[in-house]
């Protein structure tokens, strides 16, 4: 499962290519976006010939809906033994303006949507012996945040990496094994669009690496995570920043 799948310029959308490079059957869900880019079937049509693939619209934020999707996979594909949980939404407004509506709304996609997806995969893979799953923070959530998103992210990011310390202690004798990515600044529809070369070269220089991430970078990372040689990987936050944050 990689959800956030659809954006053009998406981590997801290069963890799907990266994943049917490894021979996985995939199924991918996103929003529904009113085929404007962002819809998970558009991906799959991309990749129906190289993989199994099914690309559906699910709101993570929906228990129905997310049970629906994970249905449809136990009728289409093999069992679940892999997620990768990218859907998120950022968050620009400054901490003293950001209404409740906005702050549920959040912490409903980033938090809580990743719960769901835990619980149905997870419940899955239990049941099997075997899983992988790999969830999304962000360098927000020990920064506090800048540009593009700041304290409600910060705050729906920071509890995704305690969703995936509790879950990788609780399924882990389970033979599932959980862990967290925090990427840095990267080069996708969120940030790619609003920043111009000036700012880029300005955001990289405050990164060791000398460069804002791509999606492959973080692509890379999940494909090991949900590899066979990632099985003694469990609670672990992989920082893909470039050396921004070290710790």
């Amino acid at each position: 499962m990689v959800t956030g799948a659809g954006s053009e310029r998406g981590i997801g959308r290069a963890v799907a290519h990266r994943l049917a490079r490894d021979g996985w059957s995939l199924l991918l869900l996103d929003v529904d976006g009113g085929g404007v880019r962002r819809r998970a079937d558009e991906v799959a049509r991309e990749l129906a010939d190289g993989a199994s693939v099914l690309g559906l619209a699910c709101d993570v934020t929906s228990p129905d809906a997310v049970a629906a999707a994970l249905a449809a996979a136990d009728e289409q594909l093999p069992p679940v033994a892999g997620l990768v949980n990218l859907a998120g939404i950022p968050s620009p407004t400054p901490l003293l303006e950001v209404t409740l509506a906005e702050w549920d709304r959040v912490m409903a996609v980033n938090a809580t949507g990743s719960l769901l997806l835990v619980q149905e995969a997870g419940r899955r893979m239990v049941a099997a012996g075997h899983g992988r799953i790999v969830l999304t923070s962000s360098v927000t959530a020990l920064d506090g945040g800048g540009t593009f998103s700041k304290s409600a992210y910060a705050a729906a990011k920071a509890a995704v990496l305690g969703l995936a310390r509790g879950a990788a202690r609780e399924l882990g004798p389970h033979g599932v094994t959980v862990n967290a990515l925090v990427p840095g600044p990267v080069d996708t529809d969120i940030m790619g669009g609003a920043l111009d070369d000036e700012r880029k070269a300005q955001m990289a220089a405050g990164i060791p690496a000398g460069r804002v991430g791509q999606p492959a970078d973080l692509a890379e990372v999940a494909a090991f995570l949900l590899s066979d040689g990632a099985g003694f990987v469990n609670g672990t936050t992989f920082s893909v920043d470039g050396g921004m944050h070290m710790h």
